[in-house]
């Protein structure tokens, strides 16, 4: 099928000048969603970020990132849904030593990833309005998360 309108905005370019890293604390409450959109913003606002990209790395084997919808909460409870459907607890997995929730939430974050990357410009994450940047805890008791966040631009 054809393509009815494209179009593209002109290219800006920039000089990297900065490359600005800080460590994200995350007390999780268990499984679930911890919304980390306001505190990337807060990172660039320190940084004094003005046009590059911004990266979150998890240093976790069973927590995951991602971007998702942020407005209607019924989504992040059925990806919740899915993601134990895929990967449920008590399958016969070998890997259970930490419980039936351990192998499950490896399954689960190499489905979900463990790095985000997206750009700034004009000091602002280029997310779409119903973007927002989670911290997914698949494990079922609350855990200490560590998220790396770097800003690679210009300031």
């Amino acid at each position: 099928m054809p393509l009815r309108s494209l179009s593209r905005s002109a290219p800006s370019t920039v000089t990297v000048n900065t490359v600005t890293t800080s460590l994200l604390t995350i007390q999780t409450t268990g499984r679930g969603f911890t919304d980390l959109t306001d505190k990337v913003a807060s990172f660039l606002r320190d940084t004094d970020a003005k046009e590059g990209a911004v990266t979150a790395f998890i240093r976790h084997t069973s927590a995951s990132l991602t971007i998702q919808e942020n407005a209607d909460p019924s989504v992040l409870e059925d990806l919740t849904t899915a993601l134990s459907r895929l990967a449920p607890e008590n399958a016969g997995w070998a890997h259970d030593t930490e419980g039936p929730d351990d192998m499950p939430a490896h399954i689960k974050t190499m489905l979900s990833g463990t790095s985000l990357q997206i750009p700034v410009v004009g000091g602002e994450m280029l997310l779409g309005t119903w973007q927002a940047i989670y911290l997914i805890e698949h494990r079922a008791r609350p855990h200490r998360r560590e998220v790396v966040l770097q800003f690679i631009g210009a300031v």
